[in-house]
């Protein structure tokens, strides 16, 4: 018997504890009918309110060697989770998720966080060409980038 059922889109949330997360767990209602899928890294202050949760390697800045292992556990989180979309705001933890989201023709979305609004993040500048949709909060934050779309504050 064949079912007529469709698979729910499936979307995988990368970003860092803290604020990074926090904003990104805004955006849920937009994925409500999406299968969610968190990338994070270990943290008591992590909740992601029942959906899938994998940890990443932290730290990730200026350390080689979890950037590496980011790499490794996007591969595999990519080719076994099959997201239609990767979202994130940050911070290191999304670059390897992005880079090889774009070659795996995955569509990604970035949004800059809403509190840097003279000064361009690391992670933005990084992502931005392997970006899909590149999402601003504020104005001041496309004369930083130049591009990029403004979709006003999430909080």
């Amino acid at each position: 018997m064949k079912s007529d059922a469709v698979a729910a889109p499936r979307v995988l949330m990368v970003g860092s504890p803290g604020g990074h997360l926090s904003q990104m767990k805004l955006l849920t209602p937009c994925f409500a009918d999406f299968e969610r899928r968190w990338v994070t890294l270990d943290h008591e202050s992590v909740d992601v309110e029942g959906d899938e949760l994998v940890f990443g390697y932290g730290p990730t800045t200026r350390n080689a060697v979890n950037l590496l292992r980011n790499f490794r556990l996007a591969w595999s989180e990519l080719r076994s989770f099959k997201p239609d979309v990767i979202v994130s705001t940050g911070a290191a933890i999304a670059v390897p998720f992005f880079v090889l989201g774009r070659a795996l023709g995955i569509r990604t979305m970035f949004l800059e966080v809403y509190d840097r609004v003279d000064s361009r993040t690391l992670t933005a500048r990084l992502v931005k060409p392997f970006s899909d949709a590149f999402l601003l909060q504020w104005q001041s934050q496309r004369d930083l980038y130049g591009t990029g779309t403004v979709v006003g504050a999430v909080y």
